[in-house]
């Protein structure tokens, strides 16, 4: 059986404050298989690149200036409907509006500063994933 994937991020505030464990602890524990990770700094133009698709809306600046604040970490992660369980383990992007439980609610303490990232259909995980990871380095 061929499982879908998507890609995660534990974004630079997450990274900080040391949950890199706790939130794969929770992608696993939810049947989600880890396919590739990585630790890296991004680059600004690299952060503006990955969020293009915001480009127009009024938080681009902030956010890409967030994200290539410190490290990410990323990941594919593949399982069974795998997108929508990766975004229901995520939470909310408004953490105050995350159920309880989810990463977000548990840990996010700002709305753009908000620990996790995924990707939100098959499209956009197969170019997020492309974006992050070559052929060698997924499993």
């Amino acid at each position: 059986m061929e499982w879908e994937q998507t890609l995660s991020m534990i974004k630079p505030d997450g990274v900080a404050r040391g949950l890199i464990g706790e939130v794969i602890r929770r992608f696993e524990a939810h049947g989600l298989k880890i396919r590739a990770l990585k630790m890296v700094h991004l680059p600004l133009d690299q952060a503006r690149a990955f969020y293009a698709v915001h480009k127009e809306r009024p938080f681009y600046v902030s956010l890409t200036h967030f994200m290539s604040s410190g490290p990410i970490v990323a990941m594919i992660l593949a399982g069974e409907n795998a997108i929508q369980v990766n975004r229901d383990l995520m939470g909310a992007t408004d953490y105050r509006q995350a159920a309880p439980g989810t990463i977000r609610a548990d840990f996010a303490r700002d709305v753009e500063q908000n620990l996790v990232h995924g990707s939100d259909s098959p499209e956009s995980a197969q170019a997020e994933i492309a974006f992050f990871f070559n052929e060698l380095e997924r499993v």
